[in-house]
């Protein structure tokens, strides 16, 4: 079978498609052939050079939400779910045959379309777990940073189905603020101007209620100085870099950070984890919650996707296909 892995850091270039033995699932585990792959913007990163900070092993593989039929299952493995068709985060996603944890298996229902598919087993969770322990109320006032992005677009509509008062979405240039916008967005505001904030406390004079932090960099302490007495920033994500250190102090102002992480969730509370799936897949059928698919491109051309990834260009999410 084949797969993309990379063997040095550095530019898309680097990614290599290489001849490997099919996976044999072990205990616990299946065996998917692989229909369609999600990509994840962290493995742009990771492939820049933040594997080697996090001590990733090289070669290094990428993850990614793979949709696929079970073909075989492990020692003790259920033989049901040969046939079956599901969704999975795997760690070594590019491939054409992955293996996943029987656990967290996302069973896909007839009538959802792939890319809506590839979206149930990681980034609809953490859009809608980051709003669920945001606290948000009905009414309130919602930041999303990195509106257009795959997690992004799913907040902002999520946000609105649980009665956001008002959703400020930030995104990079006009054709995403217009899509920000389209995705159900009150307001959209471009970030690359410096000064996007004041431009959100012109939209929010009396603060903001919620903001959801997957960018982090300078991001965070911005984002975090825009919260009303008794907000609340959920961050789980530093796209643009580790977040600059919060004073206390700050806090001292009825604020306060949450940080979320869907494999922290899964470990602590993971009958919550699978009652959130099954409700943004509810949402997905009944046609509530849109997922976009920016670009389609085959497994051969993992180099153009994650050049896309890289130049930050996608409306939502870049899809592989074996």
């Amino acid at each position: 079978m084949r797969r993309v892995r990379y063997h040095s850091y550095g530019g898309p270039e680097v990614l290599r498609i290489e001849d490997a033995e099919q996976p044999e699932p072990g205990p616990g585990q299946v065996r998917l052939r692989t229909e369609v792959i999600g990509t994840n913007f962290i493995d742009s990163k990771l492939r820049q050079g933040w594997g080697e900070r996090y001590g990733r092993p090289m070669p290094a593989t990428l993850t990614g939400d793979v949709v696929g039929t079970v073909e075989a299952v492990g020692p003790d493995g259920d033989p049901a779910l040969i046939g079956r068709r599901f969704a999975a985060l795997s760690e070594d996603a590019y491939a054409d045959q992955v293996v996943a944890d029987t656990r967290w298996l996302t069973p896909v229902p007839d009538g959802l379309d792939d890319g809506s598919a590839t979206m149930l087993s990681m980034i609809a969770p953490i859009a809608l777990g980051t709003l669920r322990f945001g606290r948000i109320a009905p009414g309130e006032t919602v930041l999303v940073q990195a509106a257009a992005g795959a997690i992004g677009h799913l907040t902002v509509q999520l946000a609105k189905i649980l009665g956001a008062g008002r959703v400020i979405g930030t995104a990079g240039s006009p054709s995403k603020l217009d899509f920000v916008r389209a995705r159900g967005a009150d307001v959209a505001i471009d970030y690359t101007d410096d000064a996007w904030p004041e431009q959100v406390r012109a939209a929010a004079p009396e603060g903001v209620d919620l903001v959801l932090d997957g960018v982090g960099g300078e991001g965070t302490a911005r984002g975090l100085d825009l919260l009303a007495p008794g907000g609340r920033m959920v961050t789980y994500g530093f796209a643009a870099g580790e977040p600059e250190a919060i004073p206390v102090r700050t806090l001292y102002s009825l604020r306060s950070v949450i940080g979320f992480s869907l494999l922290a969730w899964r470990t602590a509370r993971p009958d919550e984890v699978t009652k959130t799936v099954a409700e943004v897949t509810d949402h997905f059928l009944a046609g509530r919650l849109r997922g976009t698919v920016h670009t389609r491109l085959p497994l051969t051309e993992a180099v153009k996707a994650h050049q896309i990834l890289d130049d930050r260009a996608q409306l939502g999410r870049v899809l592989l296909v074996p």
